[in-house]
């Protein structure tokens, strides 16, 4: 069960080439063990621009975790019984539209999911569907976009995240399938964080930041890690600047008009009477406003 008297309202979640964030002060280090196993990393709390922010490394410090094994479970879990209840989250993409370049930043607002993992809190006695037309916090991704804007940086607010399992990038056969779908960007990490911040009750918005035009582009040549780390390092530096101004933007408490507070409410499906006493104390920081 979280601790509430030491809360922390607002995580960050880096991923390829955000270890760190410079200029956080006051850091302990938070190591967390939640029913669903360890988290990726410790989480470093500390202090941004005076508010209170708990940092997590995607992949772990040193980049040890291929994007289908991160603990995406652990990892939200973990944040919300810190207590958190806005995640920003980072993330590399490469690009399926011509206008949207290398170096640009995407505020996705809608995903495709073609991964096969765990992307549930829910199960082993206890059923819930949450509603997820609108997979995005609007209220956070538009401070994350005002921040950008603010700093003169290109960004693109909206577009379609196609979520593939990874580790290897894709086909141009499949570059250019997601193009006919529509979609804007394509990644390996961010739609499951958002299914689990969803059940979670947490607001969250995903920061993805262009590497390159993935393989359908046949005039350039096929995205190569060397490529994305080399436009990693130049606008790394962009998406802390706007994590800082967007930190420091943030209101004090969630004002509810979202709703993503509130996303449980009538989504769990069984009977209380009927859920396992055992999934109902590994739940309890997600689900006992709804039980009790």
């Amino acid at each position: 069960m979280s601790d509430m008297s030491s809360r922390v309202l607002t995580g960050i979640l880096g991923g390829t080439g955000l270890y760190e964030i410079d200029g956080i002060t006051n850091v302990r280090e938070v190591q967390r063990i939640t029913p669903f196993g360890r988290p990726s990393d410790a989480y470093i709390i500390g202090e941004i621009e005076n508010t209170t922010v708990a940092f997590l490394s995607r992949h772990g410090r040193g980049h040890r975790l291929l994007p289908a094994e991160v603990n995406y479970r652990a990892n939200i879990f973990g944040f919300k019984e810190l207590g958190v209840e806005r995640i920003l989250s980072v993330n590399s993409c490469g690009s399926l539209k011509e206008e949207i370049h290398p170096l640009d930043i995407v505020l996705s607002d809608q995903f495709i999911d073609r991964t096969h993992r765990k992307n549930s809190f829910f199960g082993d006695g206890i059923a819930a569907h949450v509603a997820f037309a609108d997979p995005v916090c609007p209220d956070v991704a538009g401070i994350l976009y005002d921040a950008a804007r603010d700093l003169g940086l290109r960004i693109h607010r909206g577009g379609t995240y196609v979520c593939i399992e990874g580790p290897t990038f894709s086909t141009r056969a499949e570059s250019n399938l997601y193009r006919r779908w529509g979609c804007d960007v394509v990644g390996m990490t961010s739609v499951t964080e958002a299914k689990l911040a969803r059940e979670a009750e947490i607001c969250y918005a995903t920061m993805n930041l262009v590497t390159d035009y993935d393989c359908w582009r046949e005039e350039e040549e096929g995205v190569s890690v060397e490529m994305i780390l080399e436009n990693l390092r130049r606008n790394v530096d962009h998406a802390k600047s706007v994590l800082k101004r967007a930190i420091a933007a943030l209101a004090a408490e969630r004002n509810g008009t979202c709703g993503c507070g509130d996303a449980l409410r009538c989504a769990i499906v069984t009977n209380p009477d009927l859920i396992p006493e055992k999934k109902k104390n590994e739940l309890w920081p997600i689900i006992h406003k709804y039980i009790t």
